[in-house]
């Protein structure tokens, strides 16, 4: 079996991110997606996220229609920082050693895998895909074998459909009264009204 991981804030979920998911899964032959919306990102630390329920709920609205895709709690649930390398563990020893682990991250994050916590042992424990980025070309992974050897034998790099989506620009245009039809899921932008995220004309209003 092989199964696809893709880590996040998702804060929130949106459309470009539901294109890798689905255009990774049928390029490598993955029998599901797994979405681990991290509690709390190391990368993130200087913004508050959205409730972690509300994200996780937003995503499992987002993924509802596609059968090969699954949302994880592993990170939720567990305390302190989301570190990929625990994460990957953690589902290890859930799944066992005989399914394949891809690990689906943008190209442009491939770069600062050396600075990552302990980047050789995310590579010993699953097969990582970076996927290309908007404005962001040319990257060798051989350029990581000083730092990290070996990396390049476990890095596969995946061009995929270039979506310029982002959700800090998502939540910038709530803020702003603009639009996001399109931008998410149906289902995930009633969500955001429903509960008022991101609106911070709302939160001063409070």
């Amino acid at each position: 079996m092989k199964i696809g991981v893709l880590g996040g804030t998702f804060d929130p979920i949106h459309v470009g991110h539901l294109v890798i998911a689905e255009e990774v899964r049928v390029r490598l032959g993955l029998s599901r997606v797994l979405f681990v919306p991290a509690r709390i990102s190391p990368l993130k630390l200087a913004r508050p996220l959205t409730a972690a329920e509300d994200r996780l709920r937003m995503l499992e609205l987002a993924v509802a229609s596609n059968p090969y895709f699954q949302v994880s709690r592993l990170d939720v649930d567990r305390p302190g920082p989301s570190y990929s390398v625990d994460t990957l563990r953690e589902l290890r020893s859930q799944i066992g050693t005989e399914t394949q682990v891809f690990f689906i991250v943008g190209a442009d994050a491939l770069v600062d895998l050396p600075n990552w916590r302990q980047p050789r042992s995310i590579i010993e424990l699953c097969q990582v895909v970076g996927v290309s980025r908007p404005g962001f070309e040319g990257f060798d992974p051989a350029t990581l074998d000083p730092l990290i050897p070996g990396a390049s034998r476990k890095i596969l790099l995946l061009d995929v459909p270039e979506i310029g989506i982002s959700a800090s620009a998502i939540r910038a245009r709530i803020s702003l009264g603009l639009s996001i039809r399109y931008l998410v899921p149906e289902a995930v932008e009633r969500y955001i009204y429903e509960h008022a995220l991101y609106d911070t004309r709302t939160a001063a209003e409070g």
